[in-house]
């Protein structure tokens, strides 16, 4: 058999040829292989058969090309740098790219991460590069470091390996700085958080971790809004999102000064060597609360349960509320063989084209979170949500004493009690959806508005909620819920007719921040929800017939005051929300 020298584009495929028919060629005696001479032959010769298809070289060329796998090494880095998306100067001079290729290496290096963009003996193609620079595909603003499939990449493909020993977790902040300072059961935030300032501002150059660590972007480049300056968050008025980033930021300045600053049992006066001082900054915390807050992910299938981590590489694919992928954890090695090691994985949600950018979800996550957590919000989000607070207090004697004109409830302590049992407040705020507003706001609503005439004797607690109780019942209940809505519009300063405008007006938008800019798209988008959830109220309230109903009947504030006599602070949905996030704060 006469072994041909053919041009680099078909070279693969005969190697190929080679591996996968064994009898021919892999086991040849080495006589046979000697007689193999390397010569240029012109396409007449008789093409190799393949099995399923029409056979020959084409066939060959065109399924590897179709998957990428005949591109020349760094032809897509030419592509990309034609495309812009290797940052200024083509990727010349960049200290991105510098950085994306020092991250790739100790993958590499340390980790036996595949991450070539050509094939080798049991490895094909990575199908990912790393982009520099990313833009959101509708508002065009810069949205980081992306993925992008360097290749066409099928529904189910695995995208990425990571080994967990590369990952930062609350075990390698404990062995980096010490078990006795960062004792069993510390919050894994504050741990990881710890480990991320001594990673890259005590040992710098020398830490293991420094190739990852290069590409985490500083904290103005990720801007949350629990960083933004006042005369940005003035630019969210209104928005209930302001309330949450206040209470993020005490509550962070509170966790620095309980576990760090504290000048008798904080961790820089106990163990200076380890927590100098210098760098361990409120700022420097802030810069890893931030990079916890927006890159972190929560494997949830480890031998030892659920663990937050820092993954590298895996932390640069942005987010898409459409995607159906999520980031987890399994034990390493192959399907008959496992090792004992844990390794982070990824796989396609779906199809990708060449070029086209790789999403994975971060959950089913509201613009406010997004804007508080990562520092964007999305223009599409099937999942944004405004917060709607709902106050009802029960017409206690206590409480009709102390407001002129208000009669006691006979109701109104088997409210309190029922509520207290299952373990509501008299405030609640809830998320209004676009195309939705949640059953336990109605369920709330129809027991607070409940009168004598509702029950008719029986207990509060034999009721189903989830059901309307009476015409009158429900007719307030729904009038309710449109003016707590319209007190929610009413404290936005501007209409969402005004920023319309100023979006419209390219050329003076752009001479706002991107705090700002992203802070004008929020508030009106938050408007124009609340707006559809007011005409989808409305419509109910015209479709049951319930326009002449006594709707003031249960005199019930709907309007988000606590009423004299009710000291109880609010809490919001966002802060139920964040809690439920395992963040290391009482947000109480």
């Amino acid at each position: 058999m006469e072994l041909v020298l053919r041009p680099k584009a078909v070279m693969l495929p005969l190697m190929l040829q080679m591996i996968t028919a064994p009898s021919a060629l892999a086991f040849a005696p080495n006589k046979s292989m000697q007689q193999c001479h390397l010569t240029q032959q012109t396409r007449t010769q008789q093409p190799l058969a393949m099995a399923g298809g029409e056979g020959g070289e084409a066939e060959w060329v065109k399924a590897l090309m179709e998957a990428g796998g005949g591109n020349e090494p760094g032809k897509f880095e030419e592509e990309m740098k034609m495309k812009g998306l290797l940052g200024p100067n083509r990727g010349r001079g960049n200290p991105k790219l510098n950085a994306n290729s020092a991250l790739i290496n100790w993958l590499e290096t340390e980790g036996g991460v595949y991450l070539a963009e050509t094939s080798t003996w049991g490895e094909a193609p990575h199908p990912m590069a790393i982009s520099t620079e990313t833009v959101d595909e509708i508002t065009n603003e810069s949205s980081g470091r992306g993925l992008l499939a360097r290749r066409s990449v099928n529904d189910g493909d695995e995208l990425l390996k990571i080994p967990l020993d590369l990952c930062i977790t609350r075990k390698s902040a404990r062995a980096a700085l010490g078990k006795d300072a960062l004792q069993d059961g510390i919050n894994e935030y504050l741990a990881i958080a710890c480990q991320l300032i001594h990673e890259k501002y005590v040992l710098g150059s020398k830490s293991f971790f420094a190739p990852y660590i290069g590409v985490l972007p500083e904290t103005d480049e990720v801007n949350p809004t629990f960083t933004w300056p006042d005369e940005d968050l003035a630019f969210l008025e209104g928005s209930p999102v302001v309330a949450a980033t206040r209470s993020l930021q005490m509550k962070l300045r509170r966790e620095y000064d309980d576990l760090l600053g504290n000048p008798d049992t904080g961790l820089i006066a106990k163990f200076p060597d380890r927590f100098p001082a210098e760098h361990f900054t409120f700022e420097n915390w802030e810069w890893a609360f931030t990079m916890l807050f927006s890159r972190a992910i929560r494997l949830r299938n480890l031998r030892v349960g659920e663990r937050l981590a820092m993954v590298p590489y895996a932390d640069l694919i942005n987010h898409s509320a459409f995607s159906q992928a999520f980031i987890d954890a399994r034990e390493s090695g192959d399907w008959l063989f496992k090792d004992g090691d844990e390794e982070v994985i990824l796989y396609a949600d779906r199809g990708y084209r060449q070029m086209e950018q790789i999403y994975i979800s971060y959950g089913q996550k509201s613009n406010a979170e997004l804007l508080l957590l990562y520092g964007f919000a999305l223009e599409r989000n099937p999942y944004n949500s405004v917060d709607v607070t709902v106050s009802i207090s029960p017409r206690t004697k206590a409480v009709a004493e102390a407001n002129e004109g208000v009669e006691e409830d006979p109701l109104a302590q088997e409210k309190i009690d029922f509520l207290s049992s299952v373990g509501r407040d008299e405030t609640v705020d809830f998320p209004c959806y676009a195309d939705r507003y949640p059953v336990e706001m109605l369920e709330y609503l129809r027991l607070m508005m409940m009168t004598p005439e509702d029950t008719r004797g029986k207990p509060l607690e034999d009721f189903d909620y989830s059901r309307t109780i009476s015409p009158a019942n429900e007719a307030a209940v729904l009038s309710s819920v449109v003016a707590a809505v319209n007190y929610q519009l009413g404290l936005f300063p501007q209409t969402e007719e005004e920023d319309a405008a100023i979006i419209k007006d390219k050329g003076m938008f752009r001479l706002f921040s991107y705090n700002q800019r992203m802070a004008v798209r929020h508030r009106r988008n938050e408007k124009r929800l609340l707006k559809r959830t007011l005409a989808a109220l409305q419509k109910q309230i015209r479709n049951k017939g319930l326009e002449g109903e006594d709707l003031a009947r249960a005199e019930g504030s709907t309007l988000g005051q606590v009423l004299k006599g009710e000291t109880r602070k609010q809490r919001t949905a966002l802060e139920d929300r964040l809690e439920k996030m395992g963040l290391p704060v009482d947000l109480r």
